[in-house]
């Protein structure tokens, strides 16, 4: 039985599980899943065994994380459309469980998805987190040399599908409430002016709401696509009674829709060295909105 003492290192070291789990599983609900499913463990385990708790913690998350994802990978082999990672809020109103924006950027949990579940758990590890190739090698119960290679690997599969260079956060900020004005205000023009001409849109409905089922491609169209949301109907929502706000999504600035008592859909952007807008991820999938609605949306 958990002492007193063990639900405090437990509580102590809890935002660094969910952290870990999050970005190696790119969904807030099974990373919570992860975590508890750790404290069960910790609960019943030998502790006077344990030297380090934050090895030992650590090596139950990522376990735990990476039986969900080879599971969950599964899944994700008949999901209606593409599939996005759950977004989570990263601002002030948050949780503090998710530091350093890069690693649990949109784009960045999107390219992690294309690692294997050992290649990702062992980047997150080392890449994010500076935990020691001895420290993985036990957390993902592996040789050293194995953890060895498939950082190597997943470090050089990171690099060649992010941008070497992006617009600093200033930038990103002050292109994104253009793009808010442009969107909210039906401008076609000012919304290209801000898009690279190859701008690729990913919309994730998961089969629940009505979105695109492939990718959309190239300036005009994404420009026009969103340009309507002020004049469509959607999710059952008229314009009028439909929210749209700037907010802080996965460490970097987003628009979230809503309606009264729901969460619709969150937007956020890859950018280039220049700041114009090279992806959108458009997420609206309602189960994958639930720590965004959790976060902002008063409980009963």
């Amino acid at each position: 039985m958990a002492t007193d003492d063990d639900q405090r290192v437990f509580r102590d070291h809890r935002n660094l599980l969910f952290s870990v789990a999050y970005r190696v599983l790119g969904s807030a609900a099974d990373a919570e899943d992860a975590v508890q499913d750790t404290w069960l463990k910790w609960s019943a385990a030998d502790r006077s065994q344990v030297a380090d708790p934050r090895a030992y913690l650590t090596r139950i998350v990522t376990n735990e994380a990476l039986a969900q994802l080879r599971s969950a990978r599964r899944k994700r082999e008949s999901y209606v459309g593409p599939w996005l990672p759950e977004p989570i809020l990263t601002g002030r109103d948050a949780a503090d469980a998710v530091t350093d924006a890069e690693s649990v950027s949109m784009a960045m949990l999107v390219v992690l998805e294309t690692l294997s579940p050992l290649e990702r758990a062992v980047f997150v590890l080392r890449e994010v987190f500076d935990f020691g190739y001895p420290e993985i090698a036990e957390a993902v119960e592996r040789s050293e040399p194995a953890v060895r290679q498939a950082a190597h690997r997943a470090r050089a599969h990171v690099r060649a599908r992010r941008p070497r260079f992006t617009a600093d956060r200033s930038r990103q900020r002050e292109v994104t409430e253009r793009f808010f004005a442009a969107a909210t205000g039906g401008d076609v023009n000012a919304l290209m002016e801000l898009l690279s001409p190859d701008v690729t849109l990913w919309t994730d409905g998961g089969g629940k709401v009505r979105q695109a089922l492939r990718p959309v491609v190239g300036a005009r169209t994404v420009a026009s696509w969103f340009a309507a949301i002020g004049t469509v109907t959607y999710q059952g929502v008229d314009p009028a009674d439909m929210r749209a706000e700037l907010v802080e999504i996965n460490g970097g600035p987003g628009i979230l829709f809503s309606a009264p008592g729901r969460v619709i859909a969150t937007v956020t952007f890859d950018f280039d060295a220049e700041g114009r807008v090279t992806a959108i991820h458009n997420v609206a999938n309602p189960d994958k909105l639930r720590a965004i609605a959790d976060a902002i949306v008063p409980r009963p």
